[in-house]
């Protein structure tokens, strides 16, 4: 089925490519010769744009990976798969943004295009075209940007991500004369009313009773013993970490979710050069989100409040001397049960909340309520250290690691498609992972068991060496009128079979003649003999 849905836009893609010379190869109408020494002269060639740029910027609100770094990534080229960073087995992104801008494309209408996607998924990283996309390219130029929404239905993917209604917001232009000299070139947002992401855990076993399957290698058979007899007294199973997620289709109890607005924007635009005429090629993408929940609806809840959004700049000069790449980073504090765990920023970017099992003792600790024990809260709200002081034994058997601030960046000089130098940078505002601990004895088990990423951004720009030339080139002078040519000599009859056509043609008509006069003729009878 899979295969059947990356086929079909391989397919659309392919045709496209084959109709592209096709459509290219199309007579020219000739340039008509002039008929009075007075008439103006013909047209000259068209001018050609001198501009040459390239860049694309992308955000995505929310992307949810299942067992990172476990599937091999393929390629093309032979051994090329070994060498490359391993793929997640499955990803569910929501509220894509994508702009791109390339005047080197093959196909006219790619100069500029701007995407508002509500989602996508990939598989081992195949990814099929989602529906309800917006798009819009250029040329032609598009004066007014086009804007929608769509309401998602439900789908087993719910579990894993359930978003409200989303709008998305094109735009792209593109120059006949002047190429990418229109300033703002592609121009992509998307606005998501609400996300809730991991209402369950499927890398988890959904069962209460692990006897048999649980083996933790730090502990001795009593220990484990006691573990799985805690895990019985949860309400839930691992994969809804012992019933504090609601489960699919929940609104309550998501590992992750967003209650307000979020929304993410990407452009790619031309910019000017300080003491210099022509322009840099910049990428830019823009995060908005008012708060983060943990948790929400339990007795759990983590806030985590965004004080200082996060905004990806990359410049590119065509000059590694004055590209550039400025990303402000964010700043978020984690609060839960009214207390603050601490902040996250580019000083501190890592922050681990603890998800233990409370252990069966003889004391009788109030407020466990079945529930396992995360951060510093149990389930009826008293504070953990209160709880161990009365006697409550607890086992880590997981972690909720948050960081932030991953900015990534690399840049080269490069010759092709031209010479100029190219400038690119990745940065997520907030990643939460599920981490298992040693202590949590299930067999093969990854190194992460899920992860979201919230925010992601891409931007990439690449401009000629001394910047984009705004400006038209190619032939400006009039074309001359065709030379009236002879006309050529008949050619001469060298072969009897110039006189092969008008013999047959001839003799046709003569036999057709005979056979009329032949049936006109009487009949003579012939006389009965005696």
């Amino acid at each position: 089925m899979w295969r059947r849905l990356v086929a079909l836009p391989v397919v659309a893609s392919v045709l496209v490519l084959v109709a592209g010379p096709a459509g290219a190869q199309v007579p020219t109408t000739p340039v008509p010769p002039v008929k009075s020494p007075g008439a103006p002269p013909p047209s000259g060639a068209p001018k050609q744009p001198l501009g040459r740029a390239v860049g694309d910027a992308g955000t995505g609100l929310a992307v949810v990976r299942l067992l990172p770094n476990s599937a091999p990534t393929r390629s093309i080229i032979p051994g090329a798969g070994d060498k490359l960073p391993r793929q997640s087995a499955v990803e569910v992104g929501f509220g894509l943004a994508s702009a791109q801008a390339n005047s080197e494309s093959y196909l006219g209408f790619e100069h500029a295009i701007a995407q508002a996607s509500p989602g996508g998924v990939a598989v081992q990283g195949a990814s099929p075209q989602t529906p309800g996309a917006l798009a819009q390219t250029a040329p032609p130029n598009n004066a007014q940007p086009m804007s929608g929404g769509i309401n998602l239905p439900s789908t087993p993917l719910d579990t894993l991500v359930k978003a409200g209604l989303l709008n998305g917001r094109v735009q792209s232009q593109w120059s006949d004369t002047l190429g990418p000299c229109v300033g703002t070139i592609a121009d992509s947002s998307t606005e998501l009313a609400s996300l809730s992401a991991l209402n369950a855990i499927p890398t988890l076993p959904s069962v209460t009773d692990l006897t048999g399957v649980f083996d933790a290698p730090n502990l001795d058979p009593q220990a484990d013993q006691a573990v799985i007899d805690g895990l019985k007294g949860l309400t839930g199973g691992l994969n809804t970490l012992g019933g504090v997620l609601g489960g699919q289709g929940s609104t309550k109890g998501s590992l992750l979710s967003l209650p307000n607005t979020l929304s993410a924007r990407s452009t790619v635009r031309l910019v000017d050069i300080p003491g210099s005429g022509n322009k840099a090629v910049q990428s830019i993408s823009t995060l908005q989100v008012a708060a983060v929940k943990l948790l929400a609806g339990t007795p759990f809840e983590v806030s985590i409040n965004v004080v200082s959004l996060p905004t990806l700049t990359v410049t590119s000069t065509g000059d590694k001397a004055t590209s550039s790449v400025q990303y402000t980073a964010p700043v978020l504090e984690v609060v839960q049960g009214g207390k603050s765990l601490g902040k996250l920023d580019a000083a501190n970017p890592k922050l681990d909340v603890p998800i233990g099992i409370p252990l069966p003792t003889g004391a009788a600790v109030p407020g466990l309520d079945k529930l396992p024990v995360i951060g510093g809260l149990l389930a009826g709200g008293q504070g953990l250290p209160d709880a161990l002081s009365q006697g409550l034994k607890k086992l880590d058997v997981g972690v909720l690691r948050l960081s932030v601030a991953g900015l990534n960046q690399q840049g080269e000089d490069s010759t092709q498609p031209f010479r100029g130098y190219q400038l690119g940078a990745t940065a997520r505002l907030l990643d939460l992972q599920v981490l298992p601990t040693d202590a949590l004895g299930l067999p093969n088990l990854p190194s992460a068991l899920a992860q979201v990423s919230l925010g992601e951004q891409v931007a990439r720009a690449f401009a000629p060496a001394g910047g984009v030339v705004c400006g038209t080139g190619g032939s400006t002078q009039p074309q001359a009128p065709p030379v009236p040519q002879p006309m050529a000599p008949p050619l001469a009859y060298t072969n009897a079979a110039y006189h092969s056509v008008p013999l047959f043609w001839s003799g046709t008509a003569m036999l057709l003649i005979g056979v009329v006069i032949v049936a006109a003729l009487p009949t003579r009878r012939r006389p009965q003999p005696k």
